[in-house]
C-alpha cells in the first residue's frame, strides 16, 4: 500500500465520520425532519392543528394564549394562560416543549414571526434513511484565500419561501482555483468564531444536487488567510428536504458556471419515482 492510498483512505474515513454525524443531527427526533407545519402568525390569535394554544404576533412580541388543560414547558418552567415570549431578534428561535414529546419552534425569519412545530413520529423523519452523496475525493478539497472587506457589507439573498427575503452581513469573499480558473464565493459568518459559509449552486444544481441551494462551512483562516474549501462537505439546507423551511438562496455570484461533482445530492425525499 502506498503513503497514497493511506492518506486517501484516511481522507475517507474522515469524511464518513463527519457525513454520519450531519445525518445523525438531521434525523435527530426534534431535528428539521420533525418539522410538520409552518405557520405565519398575525395579530389575530389562531390555532393551529400541531400545536396547543391559540397564536399571534404583537406589539410586545409572540404571544400564546393556553386554554384549560394546555400547558408548554418553557426552560424548564411549566406555563398555563397567557404567556409572553417577547420581541426576536431576526433570525432567532426559542423551543417550547409539549406534554406527548413534541417541541414548538417560535422563531422570526425575514422579519416574519413564525411557529414550526417538531413532532418525533412525522413520516419524513421516520421515513428517512440517508442522503446521497458523491464518493470523497481529495481533489475537491482546495486551498483557498479569504478576502476580507473593508468593512461587512449588507446582503439580501431570496429565500425558499416565495417573496421572503433575507439579509446577512458578508465579511468578505473567499477565492479558490480549480481547473485553472479562479472563482470567488461571497461568504457570510459561520456558526462558530471566524469561521465562514458559502452558499452556492453549480452547474450540477438540478441535475444531480438540490437546484436550488448548498451550504459549505470553511473553517476560520489562518494568519495568511488561507482557509480550506473543501466540497466534499457541502451539505444540503433543510429546504432541500421540506417546504416547511426558509432557507437563504445563495447571492447572484455563487452560481459556480462549472460542475462541482462533491458532497451532498439531492435527497431522496425530492426524487421522483424513488
Amino acid at each position: 500500500m502506498t503513503v497514497q492510498d493511506t492518506s486517501t483512505e484516511e481522507f475517507t474515513r474522515q469524511w464518513e465520520q463527519w457525513h454520519a454525524a450531519h445525518e445523525r443531527a438531521l434525523a435527530d427526533p426534534h431535528g428539521f425532519l420533525a418539522v410538520t407545519g409552518l405557520h405565519w402568525l398575525t395579530g389575530e390569535p389562531t390555532r393551529y392543528p400541531d400545536a396547543p394554544g391559540a397564536w399571534s404576533s404583537t406589539e410586545q412580541g409572540i404571544a400564546v394564549h393556553l386554554d384549560e388543560g394546555e400547558e408548554l414547558v418553557v426552560d424548564g418552567t411549566a406555563v398555563h394562560g397567557h404567556h409572553l415570549f417577547g420581541v426576536l431578534d431576526e433570525r432567532a428561535s426559542l423551543y417550547a416543549a409539549v406534554g406527548d414529546g413534541s417541541l414548538v419552534e417560535i422563531a422570526k425569519r425575514g422579519g416574519h414571526d413564525i411557529l414550526r412545530p417538531r413532532h418525533p413520529d412525522n413520516e419524513l423523519r421516520v421515513r428517512f434513511t440517508h442522503t446521497p452523496a458523491y464518493a470523497p475525493d481529495p481533489r475537491w478539497s482546495l486551498t483557498g484565500r479569504y478576502l476580507p472587506f473593508d468593512a461587512p457589507r449588507a446582503t439580501t439573498v431570496g429565500a425558499a419561501v416565495e417573496g421572503l427575503q433575507h439579509v446577512y452581513d458578508a465579511p468578505g469573499e473567499v477565492e479558490f482555483d480549480l481547473d485553472g480558473r479562479t472563482h470567488r464565493l461571497t461568504v457570510f459568518n459561520g456558526s462558530g468564531p471566524g469561521t465562514l459559509q458559502a452558499l452556492f449552486t453549480d452547474a450540477t444544481s438540478g441535475v444531480t444536487t438540490y437546484a436550488a441551494n448548498r451550504a459549505l462551512s470553511i473553517p476560520a483562516p489562518d494568519a495568511e488567510g488561507r482557509v480550506l474549501v473543501d466540497f466534499n462537505r457541502a451539505t444540503n439546507l433543510p429546504c432541500a428536504y421540506t417546504d416547511l423551511a426558509t432557507c437563504p438562496l445563495p447571492p447572484a455570484e455563487n452560481r459556480l458556471p462549472i460542475p462541482i461533482e462533491a458532497g451532498e445530492k439531492t435527497p431522496y425525499e425530492r426524487t421522483p419515482n424513488r
